[in-house]
């Protein structure tokens, strides 16, 4: 029996397994992608599909497609728990798929821990896909009123999503939205002065308020409750608090480091069962934390794809080097982004400019995989 690699993911890390699935295939291996929608989208654009920047297929790739068309089998499906003693991954349909080598990149989830009740008008900004509907339901209610919107959370999702809150509202026929950002301690406090000076006078100028120095106890039916004993009513919510790793590997008994991801060696192989990898926002690299930023998924692709082609074959493997530090751009809504790498802060229209343009030439590489 020919040997199975089981991609639990379409994310970034598998990109480029993905954009060369027939190399597997060619060796006789039978591979299978699972994943939750035929379609993965880049989260780095999310924002801009929500105002109107992107389209939401200009921010896909078409996973089912490309896993088929390289001859790999797709299983549109969640993973809902892992056997590693069995070597078998459990689906929502309630499906077994036996692997002999298994990769995981099952991203990471916005908390809900804060909401009590449905979720209607109620809007975590991951999965990403959501975003267009928050879009289409701000769109429906702002077109009668003036409605208020709440964004939860003080990071830069938090920002990008507000900013592009705002840019929405500025379309034909809209009444120009009431956003308020409920920023906990304060916003943007884990970037350098320079950031958050920009982010601040952003929303400033836009009249976008920020709340900070209290904190949202819960959420329940577009009402907020903070820890000043306060209640906020609002049209729509969205929630920003952070990602966390998915749970699924913790409660399928895989080791788990300090932020809750799959604790993986320099090879990017869990510690404990040699036959399952990961990469992206769903696991912890042992020798040092990894922030929760595509950087390094990107990053993490060729080394998952040689050492999931080693692990089958038995060659040796490489390990991931993290590298130094990043770029980070944020798309303020406007035309405009905040660039920082080192002590270097740039803002304006010249950062979106040079976000947009990476971003774009990322889709287009591995679109045309498709």
């Amino acid at each position: 029996m020919s040997k199975r690699l089981v991609i639990a993911g379409g994310g970034h890390a598998h990109m480029l397994t993905l954009a060369h699935l027939e190399d597997f295939v060619a060796k006789g291996f039978e591979v299978t992608v699972i994943g939750p929608d035929s379609h993965h989208y880049y989260s780095g654009m999310g924002p801009g599909m929500l105002g109107g920047t992107y389209r939401p297929e200009e921010i896909r790739f078409a996973t089912q497609q490309l896993v088929e068309n390289k001859g790999g089998l797709f299983i549109q499906a969640k993973v809902t728990g892992i056997q590693p003693l069995e070597r078998a991954v459990r689906l929502s349909s309630g499906e077994e798929v036996p692997y002999d080598v298994l990769s995981c990149n099952l991203g990471s989830q916005v908390p809900a821990d804060l909401i009590k009740g449905p979720l209607e008008d109620i809007f975590l900004v991951k999965p990403i896909e959501r975003l267009f509907k928050a879009r289409q339901r701000i769109l429906e209610l702002g077109a009668k009123q003036r409605i208020r919107i709440a964004v939860v959370g003080g990071g830069p999702s938090a920002v990008e999503i507000a900013g592009n809150i705002w840019r929405l509202g500025q379309e034909p026929g809209m009444q120009e939205p009431a956003i308020t950002v409920f920023a906990g301690r304060s916003l943007m406090p884990h970037h350098s002065p320079g950031v958050r000076q920009r982010a601040v006078a952003s929303l400033a100028a836009r009249s976008i308020k920020v709340i900070s120095n209290t904190r949202v106890q819960q959420i329940h039916q577009r009402q907020l409750f903070d820890s000043e004993g306060i209640t906020h009513k609002f049209d729509i919510i969205f929630v920003a608090v952070g990602v966390q790793p998915n749970r699924l590997i913790g409660e399928s008994g895989i080791p788990t480091g300090p932020q809750g991801g799959m604790l993986v060696n320099r090879y990017l192989q869990s510690i404990k069962h040699t036959r399952i990898f990961g990469g992206g926002d769903c696991i912890d690299f042992q020798d040092r934390p990894l922030d929760k930023v595509g950087v390094y998924a990107v990053r993490q692709n060729p080394i998952l794809r040689h050492n999931l082609m080693a692990a089958l074959t038995g060659e040796r493997m490489q390990a991931f080097a993290p590298g130094g530090k990043y770029l980070l751009i944020f798309n303020l809504g406007d035309g405009t982004g905040i660039l920082s790498k080192w002590s270097m802060v740039l803002g304006g229209r010249l950062a979106f400019f040079i976000k947009d343009w990476i971003d774009r030439r990322f889709m287009r590489t591995f679109q045309a995989f498709e």
